[in-house]
C-alpha cells in the first residue's frame, strides 16, 4: 500500500471535484496561503514531462516578503515520486478504502493518547480512572500460563522492573517480564479487559517495556488488525536522534523561543541588509561576483566541506528551532495539503522544526563514519525493529501461526538481504566485505551512538581496535563459542537427532526451517536448553550484561531499534550468513532443468535511469515536548508538533519493462534481483561469489498470453516496500476529526508496519554511474494458495496467515543455493548491466551564494 490513495480516504474524499492523482490540484483554501513547490508536486515517471508553472505567494515570518517557487525552472523533477496505486503484499490492492466505525475510532484514539509522552506521567483523566488496578483474575484471560504467574508475582513484591529504568528486549531477566505483559494483553478475553491492562501497565510498568508488549499486542491481537501505533522513532525519538538533537527538544518551550525569534530576526535584519540590497542587483552578479564576495563577506562563506547531510549550514542556519508554517516536508506532501479536509485538521497546529545530523565523532573515526547516513537511517532501523515483533523469537510458532509463514526460513533470508544492503551501501563508498569478528582478534571500527536515555544516561560506546574478549564474561563466551563449534559439527555430519527420538536430515532443503529457527534462537528449536539462548547471549555478552543482571547500562546491541547502528551488527551477523552457506555447501545446486521454464523466455529488460539524492524530510518527535498539555472541556488539544528536520537518502522513481516470449497463455512469477558487478578494487565478481550480494528488488505474478509480452513495473509497485508512514500528529487529528464526524477515517491511513522502506531501494550510487546488475527470473506460478487471501493487505501485514507470499518457492529463489555457472543460466532468466547515479541536490551552495541566507531554502532542490 502506497500513499497514492491516501488522498481519497485520508480525511474523508472531497467528491467528485477531485481529479485524477496525477493532475496537479490545489483546494482553493490551501492554496492561497500554502501552494506546494514543484519538488513535492506529484509525476508520472512513465511520462516524465513538464506539467507547467505553478507559482504561489507565501508571506515568511522572518522577511515578510513573497516567494515564487516555479515548477518549469525545477532542476530535479525527477525526484518527484509518483503517486500512483501501489500494492504492498501483491498485484491486487482494494480500490474502494474502507473507513472506520466509533467503536473503530474510540479504540484508535484510546491508544494514542496511551502512548503520548509516555515517559511523563499519563495525564488524561479518562485513563487515569481506568488504571487504577490490574486484572489478575485468571478467569478473565483465554489462558493464564507460567509468565503471567511470574509477572503477577514480581509485582506483588516490587521486583518489576522500575520506570526510568534502561529496558533490553535482548536482555533475559527483562524480557521474562516483557513476556509476561504481553500474555496479560494478548490472552485477555474482551476488549473492555486488554484496555484495563494496557492502561494499568502504562502507570506502573517500564515504559519501554509497555511499548514493547503493546506493539506485539496491536500486531498478533485478532480483534485489533487495522489499529496502528506510531511509528517507533515517534514514540522514542531518544533511541534515533543524538542527545544534542533530545536536549533541545525536551528544553523546547514556546514563550522562550518566541522571545529568541524576535530577536534573531532584528540581528537578521542588520545582518543580511547588504545581501537583500544586492539582490536587486542580481542581474549583473556574474559580471561583479567577485567584488560581491569581497564587500559581503559576513553574507556567504566557503561551505564546500560540509556534508550534504548537514544542510542546515549551506543555508546559514544553526541547530535551533524554527516555525513552520507551509508544510511537513515529505515525498507525498500534495497529496495531504491538496485535501481541504486536511487543512482544517492541521490549521491550528503550531510546527517547529530543528535540523538534525547523524554522528560524526572526531575521537572515535573511522572508514565507517561515511555510512552513518545509511545504519542511522531510522526506516531502515524501524525495519528490523518491527521484523522481530512480527516474527519474535520468544513467540510460539504453532499458537500465532507464525510456522506457516516459514519463520526460520524467513529469519535467515531477511538477514542475508540485509547484509546484502549493506554490502551495496558500502561499495557506494569504496569499501569491500564486512569485516570478519574473531574473539581473538581486534574489531577495529569503535562506534559512539551518541544517544540517551530518557532517564538521563548516555549509551555506552566502543573504541577503534577493541578487543571482544575484554568483555569480562568469559563463562557467557565460552557458550557463545560451543554454539558454533556445535551447530559446525551438526550441519558437516548431515543429520540431528533431538532428545525425543526425532531426526532431522540435513541434506534435504527442507532442513533449513530448522537451522533458522536455531539461528534466531526462537522457541521452535528441538533443542531448547542448547539451541534457544545463543543468539539472546551474544547480544548480552556485546553489551557487557550479565545473565542475572536486572539493572543494565543503556547499550545499542540489547535493543532491535538499535542495533543496526552500529557496524559491529553487521559482523555479527555475517557469522549467520555463514552458517547459512555452510548448510547450503552439502545441497546440491539446481539443475538446468530444475531452473529452465519450457516455452518461455525473456528477450529484453529495460528500465529508466536509476537517480538517487538526499532529500529532507521532517519526522514527528512531539512525544519529547515537556510543556504544558493543553485540554478544553475535558478534550486534549494538540496544538504543537515539534519536527527533526533530517536529510536522507532517496531516489527516483523508475520503471522496468519486460518483453516475455510465452509459447501459451499462463500465470508466471517474475523476481527481479540487483547485485554489485564490480568489487571494491574494479575487479568483476564471479556469480558463485556474488549471489549472497543481489538484493531482492520484488516479486510479482503476471499473466503472459502467447507470443511476445511487454508489460511495466514501476519501483513503487514493488511488493516488498512502503512509502513514508503518515506522521502521529496527522494521525491524531484524523482520528478527531472522524469522531466529530467531519470527515472520515480510512483503514489505509498509513503504511503497514512491515514493508521495507521504498527509499533505499537502491544503494547510493556514484555521480558517474555506479555499475551494477539487474538479475530478472521468470518461473511458473505453482502455489497451491491464492497469495494474500485471507487479509486485507490496505493495512494487514498477515503475519501468520501462511500466504503473505507469492508463492511457496524457497526465499530469495533462485539464489538460495549455492550456484553451478555451468548449470544456472536459461532462457527464462536475463541479466542486465545498469549503472546508479547519485545527484547532490546541495552542490550548488559550494558554487554561489544563497540567495535566502539565513532562512530554509525551500528550493534547495533546484
Amino acid at each position: 500500500m502506497k500513499f497514492a490513495i491516501i488522498l481519497v480516504g485520508l480525511l474523508g474524499a472531497i467528491g467528485a471535484s477531485v481529479p485524477q492523482k496525477n493532475q496537479r490540484v490545489a483546494a482553493n483554501m490551501y492554496q492561497t496561503q500554502h501552494q506546494i513547490p514543484s519538488f513535492y508536486q506529484s509525476q508520472n515517471p512513465y511520462n516524465q514531462q513538464n506539467v507547467g508553472q505553478s507559482s504561489y505567494q507565501h508571506q515568511n515570518s522572518y522577511n515578510q516578503q513573497h516567494t515564487v517557487y516555479n515548477q518549469q525552472h525545477s532542476a530535479y523533477n525527477y525526484m518527484n515520486k509518483q503517486q500512483t496505486q501501489n500494492t504492498v503484499y501483491g498485484p491486487q490492492r482494494n480500490q474502494n478504502s474502507r473507513h472506520a466505525d466509533k467503536d473503530f475510532l474510540a479504540k484508535q484514539k484510546f491508544l494514542f493518547e496511551i502512548v503520548y509522552r509516555v515517559e511523563d506521567p499519563l495525564m488524561f483523566e479518562e485513563w487515569i480512572q481506568l488504571a487504577q488496578t490490574a486484572t489478575f483474575n485468571p478467569s478473565e484471560y483465554t489462558q493464564y500460563d507460567y509468565y503471567m504467574q511470574k509477572f503477577q508475582q514480581a509485582h506483588k513484591a516490587g521486583a518489576l522492573l522500575p520506570q526510568g529504568e534502561f529496558f533490553g528486549a535482548l536482555v533475559k531477566t527483562h524480557n521474562k517480564q516483557l513476556i509476561g505483559l504481553f500474555n496479560f494483553f494478548y490472552f485477555a478475553k474482551n476488549f473492555e479487559t486488554f484496555q484495563s491492562n494496557v492502561a494499568w501497565a502504562r502507570v506502573h510498568v517500564n515504559e519501554h517495556m509497555f511499548i514493547y508488549a503493546l506493539n506485539l499486542a496491536v500486531i498478533h491481537r485478532p480483534e485489533l488488525q487495522g489499529l496502528i501505533l506510531p511509528s517507533i522513532y515517534e514514540i522514542f525519538p531518544q533511541y534515533f536522534f543524538n542527545s544534542k538533537f533530545v536536549y533541545q527538544a525536551e528544553k523546547f518551550d514556546y514563550d522562550v523561543w518566541s522571545k529568541l525569534a524576535m530577536y534573531e530576526k532584528q540581528y537578521k535584519d542588520v545582518l543580511y541588509a547588504p545581501f537583500s540590497t544586492q539582490q536587486q542587483q542580481q542581474q549583473q552578479f556574474n559580471q561583479q561576483q567577485q567584488q560581491f564576495n569581497q564587500v559581503n563577506k559576513n553574507v556567504y562563506f566557503y561551505t564546500k566541506d560540509f556534508k550534504a547531510w548537514q544542510w542546515w549550514k549551506l543555508m546559514g542556519l544553526g541547530e535551533n528551532w524554527y516555525s513552520e508554517d507551509r508544510f511537513m516536508l515529505r515525498d507525498n506532501i500534495q497529496q495531504y495539503t491538496q485535501d481541504p479536509k486536511y487543512v482544517q485538521a492541521m490549521q491550528d497546529v503550531q510546527m517547529f522544526w530543528m535540523p538534525v545530523d547523524y554522528t560524526r565523532d572526531i575521537d572515535i573515526f573511522n572508514q565507517e563514519s561515511v555510512l552513518s547516513y545509511f545504519t542511522e537511517d531510522l526506516d531502515w532501523n524501524a525495519f528490523w525493529y518491527y521484523y522481530n515483533l512480527d516474527y519474535a523469537f520468544f513467540l510460539d510458532g504453532k499458537a500465532f501461526g507464525l510456522n506457516k509463514d516459514r519463520r526460520g526460513e524467513n529469519y535467515l533470508y531477511t538477514v542475508r538481504q540485509i547484509l546484502a544492503r549493506y554490502y551495496q551501501e558500502r561499495l557506494s563508498h569504496g569499501l569491500g566485505d564486512i569485516p570478519q569478528i574473531s574473539v581473538d582478534a581486534e574489531y577495529e571500527a569503535g562506534y559512539d551512538p551518541q544517544l540517551i536515555y530518557h532517564n538521563g544516561v548516555g549509551f555506552s560506546y566502543r573504541k577503534n581496535y577493541y578487543e571482544i574478549q575484554s568483555y569480562t564474561n568469559a563463562d557467557l563466551l565460552n557458550k557463545i563459542r560451543n554454539f558454533f563449534t556445535r551447530l559446525d559439527d551438526v550441519i558437516s555430519t548431515g543429520y540431528y537427532k533431538t532428545q525425543d527420538g526425532t531426526f532431522i536430515d540435513l541434506r534435504k532443503p527442507q532442513a533449513i526451517e530448522f537451522i533458522g529457527n536455531v539461528m534466531q534462537g526462537n522457541v521452535d528449536v528441538y533443542d531448547q536448553y542448547f539451541f534457544r539462548q545463543w543468539n539472546m547471549f551474544t547480544h548480552m555478552y556485546l553489551a557487557d550484561v550479565e545473565p542475572q543482571d536486572n539493572e543494565v547500562f543503556p547499550n545499542v546491541f540489547v535493543n532491535f531499534e538499535t542495533m543496526m547502528r552500529d557496524p559491529l551488527f553487521y559482523s555479527v551477523y555475517k557469522k549467520i550468513a555463514d552458517v547459512y552457506f555452510h548448510f547450503q555447501y552439502y545441497i546440491k545446486p539446481y539443475t538446468q532443468q530444475e531452473l529452465l521454464f519450457p516455452g518461455v523466455a525473456i528477450k529484453n529488460v529495460q528500465v529508466t535511469d536509476l537517480v538517487t539524492y538526499f532529500d529532507l524530510v521532517d519526522f514527528d518527535v512531539t512525544n519529547l515536548l515537556n510543556d504544558k498539555m493543553t485540554f478544553v472541556d475535558g478534550q486534549f488539544v494538540w496544538d504543537k508538533t515539534l519536527l527533526a528536520r533530517q536529510a536522507r537518502l532517496n531516489h527516483k522513481p523508475f520503471v522496468l519493462e519486460f518483453t516475455v516470449e510465452s509459447d501459451k497463455p499462463q500465470p508466471v512469477v517474475i523476481r527481479t534481483f540487483l547485485g554489485p558487478k564490480y568489487d571494491e578494487f574494479g575487479r568483476t565478481i564471479s556469480i558463485i561469489e556474488n549471489q549472497q550480494n543481489f538484493v531482492e528488488l520484488d516479486q510479482f505474478v503476471y499473466t503472459v498470453t502467447s507470443g511476445v509480452n511487454t508489460f511495466k513495473r514501476s519501483s513503487q509497485d514493488f511488493y516488498l516496500t512502503v512509502d513514508d508512514r503518515t506522521t502521529y500528529t496527522e494521525l491524531y487529528q484524523a482520528v478527531m476529526l472522524a469522531l466529530e464526524d467531519k470527515s472520515q477515517f480510512p483503514l489505509d491511513i498509513s503504511q503497514p508496519h512491515c514493508g521495507f522502506p521504498d527509499r533505499l531501494t537502491l544503494p547510493h550510487g556514484w555521480a558517474k554511474g555506479m555499475p551494477m546488475q539487474l538479475f530478472v527470473f521468470v518461473s511458473p506460478f505453482t502455489a497451491s494458495y491464492q497469495p494474500y487471501s485471507t487479509y486485507d493487505t490496505t493495512y494487514s501485514c498477515g503475519i501468520g496467515s501462511g500466504v503473505r507470499y507469492v508463492d511457496q518457492k524457497p526465499f530469495g529463489y533462485p539464489f538460495d543455493r549455492i550456484v553451478d555457472e555451468l548449470e544456472f543460466f536459461v532462457p527464462n532468466m536475463y541479466l542486465k548491466d545498469v549503472q546508479i547515479y547519485h545527484i547532490d541536490v546541495f552542490n550548488k551552495y559550494n558554487n554561489q551564494p544563497n540567495q535566502q541566507f539565513g532562512q530554509f531554502d525551500y528550493n534547495y532542490y533546484n
